[in-house]
């Protein structure tokens, strides 16, 4: 892997992590004082100098002794434009996205820099892209959301599922989740802020399809099935509604190698039929909720933001994402498979994603692009040394 410092000598800092006073983001922060090379410039942000700078003293007694530490509110722009401008790539765990996350983007695409977070909120998304693709494309700057376990997994793994088909055949693919492990705060909150706000969901969506268009001589999209039990896998299957199946399908529009007519489903799977009616019970009781204010906050005040596991339960928690391709009379079977989804392995993730964004050689993107798109082999390659199985099994 070269290294792509050189190519913007007039950065002073290579990598910024904003959010590190947090949970998740304390772990990513730990995860780059052990895995970032020598020689990384980098520092963390966040609004609270105090806490960062406990954050700075835990990350040198960890050995890395040289992480500088930068103060901004996620609403001051003029603050965030400063950073931006230092920095060659800015990640950020600070959610939920929808309500926090807009001026970094905005600053991110003005400068030039490239920008990673955790969001798993189709509607903030979308509203980015309205808002600052075309910014980006100018600037060169690379907008990658969800390179956390929304959507790394699922979007690395239907990659890595893609290039093990034809690519001249219509590709269909489906994607099935189990996990055992608690997901955060932010991203429980997340989820249900963006349940109350399915109508304002669907309206972007359809202004980013209306402004994006399609591929030409292509197609590739997101379907959405009923629950039923897996010929290949022996699992029960239910529709997942995540923002995982909508990375995947603009990864596809993307790369001519998903073939002239992609189609994936995002399912979450469970050993019996019990399981999959009580997992659709309770997604169809947390919807509901969501439509009632004081319902919902007495629902996300249960998971706290800032807050997780301890290592011990970590350390027992784990995922699947199962695929199954077919393509030209073809079926492969692949499994990407991990540890604790909603804390560790994302800390790795993004980790992992903005290093190999600031020092690898990844395709010539700009604007808003999905972790497969922009990084492609390179983050497969990272992923797979830090520890995240990619393999391929029997159809």
């Amino acid at each position: 892997m070269s290294d792509r410092r050189a190519d913007s000598p007039d950065r002073d800092l290579d990598l910024v992590l904003f959010g590190a006073t947090g949970f998740t983001g304390g772990l990513t922060a730990n995860y780059l004082a052990t895995a970032a090379p020598a020689g990384l410039r980098w520092a963390i942000a966040g609004r609270n100098a105090d806490k960062l700078e406990a954050v700075r003293r835990r990350l040198a007694e960890q050995g890395a002794d040289d992480v500088e530490v930068l103060v901004a509110d996620s609403t001051d722009a003029a603050a965030l434009s400063d950073i931006a401008r230092r920095a060659r790539v800015v990640a950020t765990t600070i959610g939920p996205y929808l309500e926090n996350g807009g001026p970094l983007v905005a600053a991110c695409a003005e400068a030039g820099t490239d920008y990673l977070d955790l969001t798993g909120e189709p509607e903030f998304v979308d509203r980015m892209f309205l808002e600052h693709h075309q910014t980006a494309l100018r600037t060169g700057a690379r907008l990658v959301h969800a390179c956390g376990f929304d959507s790394i997994p699922h979007d690395l793994g239907a990659y890595y599922t893609v290039q093990q088909l034809p690519s001249d055949e219509p590709i269909t693919l489906r994607g099935v989740v189990r996990s055992g492990g608690a997901f955060s705060g932010g991203t429980f909150r997340s989820a249900m802020e963006q349940f109350a706000r399915a109508k304002q969901m669907r309206s972007t969506y359809a202004a980013r399809r209306r402004a994006e268009g399609r591929p030409e001589g292509r197609s590739s999209r997101a379907v959405r099935g009923t629950p039923h039990r897996d010929p290949v896998l022996g699992y029960w299957l239910l529709p997942l509604p995540t923002i995982d199946g909508i990375i995947v399908a603009r990864s596809g529009a993307a790369l001519a190698s998903y073939g002239p007519e992609f189609r994936y489903s995002h399912w979450a799977g469970t050993k019996t039929l019990l399981y999959a009616a009580g997992g659709a019970a309770g997604v169809g009781a947390l919807t509901l909720a969501a439509q009632v204010k004081p319902l919902r906050e007495l629902i996300t005040s249960r998971v706290p933001q800032g807050s997780g596991p301890d290592a011990a339960k970590r350390e027992k928690s784990w995922f699947t994402v199962d695929f199954v391709g077919e393509a030209g009379g073809q079926t492969v079977h692949t499994r990407v498979s991990g540890g604790d989804p909603g804390y560790t392995e994302t800390a790795m993730m993004l980790s992992e994603a903005a290093l190999c964004l600031a020092l690898d050689d990844n395709p010539a993107t700009a604007g808003q692009v999905t972790p497969a798109q922009a990084m492609g082999d390179a983050l497969l390659t990272r992923l797979q040394k830090a520890g995240m199985g990619f393999e391929t099994l029997p159809a």
